[in-house]
């Protein structure tokens, strides 16, 4: 096999990751990935201790163990353009020798588990609740650019049905469907609303908000867009990285899981006024399962 070139594997002098500036050996194979990195200590501070602290840019990871078992926090900063980052380097630390710049012959599967927030598209999912992505609809283009991306049946399935709900509300879209694991799902999920989450690639515009520019949205697209179903799921929640996850994740080998706290009801036009206790409640929640 040949060595993997210094201009597509990029690595630090020390040896480490270009933009995550980890090593192997400072990440765990189950992932909390959080967008802020003012959120990496709010989660890290319930584990038993950490062993490493890194920051690179917006990317900040810290490593330790949480109830017997290695687990990392990172976080990702905003949007599908940074989780396609992250998410390769990640495979990229337990997937690749850095030495000989080969993929190694026996692949690592990563639990990658997003705790994030997002805004609700149903009436039945209000502020500060915790929804759990069992799937993903991307607004976004990014799995386009990779030729390894191959749906499942049901993944075309919703992308056509989704597809064609949007079109019926008067906007063209091109989306992609991808699907969460469904181990996770039924280790985190228990108790709590899932439902598909729509990644979208932008906060205003892409999300239907309008200031000084004008979406192409109608403005009761997101008010309606929580009545699609598919695969026995609706739709209950929006942001801005979910599907990006999932599709890499799958593409990779990798199992992956999208956890939500609810800061805003677009369909009740509300927002919480709490949102650091519901990223709070979020973590708290989350952990107790993943421990």
């Amino acid at each position: 096999m040949n060595p993997i070139t210094p201009s597509e594997l990029v690595l630090s002098t020390d040896g480490s990751i270009y933009h995550l500036d980890l090593r192997p050996e400072q990440i765990a194979h189950t992932v909390l990935l959080v967008g802020d990195p003012g959120r990496v200590p709010r989660v890290s501070k319930y584990f038993d201790r950490i062993d490493f602290t890194v920051q690179h840019r917006e990317f900040v990871t810290h490593t330790g163990e949480l109830g017997g078992q290695r687990i990392s926090v990172v976080s990702t900063g905003i949007g599908t353009d940074n989780i396609d980052i992250v998410v390769n380097e990640l495979d990229a630390l337990v997937n690749i020798d850095f030495k000989s710049r080969t993929i190694k012959e026996k692949l690592t599967s990563l639990n990658i588990i997003r705790l994030g927030t997002s805004g609700s598209l149903s009436k039945n999912i209000g502020v500060d609740e915790v929804v759990i992505s069992a799937w993903g609809i991307g607004l976004d283009n990014l799995l386009t650019y990779y030729t390894s991306w191959q749906p499942s049946e049901a993944e075309e399935r919703m992308q056509r049905e989704f597809t064609g709900f949007a079109a019926k509300l008067g906007v063209g879209l091109r989306p992609y469907a991808a699907q969460g694991s469904e181990v996770l799902l039924k280790k985190l999920g228990e108790g709590l609303p899932q439902g598909i989450t729509l990644t979208c690639s932008g906060f205003y515009g892409p999300q239907g908000r309008n200031l000084r520019l004008k979406s192409i949205y109608n403005p009761s697209f997101f008010e309606q867009v929580g009545g699609f179903s598919s695969e026995g799921f609706r739709i209950t929640n929006f942001e801005m990285e979910t599907s990006a996850i999932f599709g890499l994740a799958k593409m990779l080998g990798h199992a992956a899981l999208s956890c939500n706290a609810v800061l805003a009801n677009r369909v009740a036009h509300e927002f919480s006024p709490n949102p650091a206790a519901a990223v709070e409640n979020l973590i708290q929640q989350i952990l107790q399962k993943v421990a």
